[in-house]
């Protein structure tokens, strides 16, 4: 879904204590308009778990994802790796996200890979493989 997408930004806002606003802004590569895609996850069945559901024309879109590891680089700043199931509109991935401007770097990277290929599990070998970096400005 990022591969034509840069400057993706993902917000979250509390609703309650069991759901979030999920904002979701980019820009098309080949353009300077920003898009935005709204949605609502709710916790799931196990702890970091989360169901997504669009908001608007998206309703009927849904999604469920999961944490499968966090951390923070020198300086304070924060990673996270989520895995996400197939939607209507887009297939399993992996995402690593980062609140640092510059992005987690190489290094931080290939050990966030590293780790995802010690999960044995063939799918997860397969979406780490896929892994790119989203362009940004």
């Amino acid at each position: 879904m990022w591969k034509t997408k840069r400057n993706v930004k993902i917000t979250y806002k509390p609703l309650s204590s069991q759901k979030l606003e999920d904002i979701v802004s980019y820009q098309p590569i080949s353009s300077d308009k920003q898009k935005t895609v709204l949605g609502v996850d709710t916790v799931g069945k196990n702890t970091g778990e989360w169901d997504w559901r669009g908001k608007g024309w998206l309703m009927i879109a849904s999604s469920h994802w999961e944490v499968l590891g966090w951390g923070e680089l020198e300086g304070g700043a924060q990673w996270v790796v989520t895995y996400f199931a197939e939607t209507l509109f887009t297939p399993a991935g992996v995402d690593i996200y980062s609140r640092a401007k510059r992005g987690c770097g190489d290094e931080v990277v290939k050990r966030i890979k590293d780790a995802l290929r010690g999960i044995e599990d063939e799918r997860m070998g397969k979406l780490t493989a896929e892994l790119f970096e989203v362009a940004r400005d």
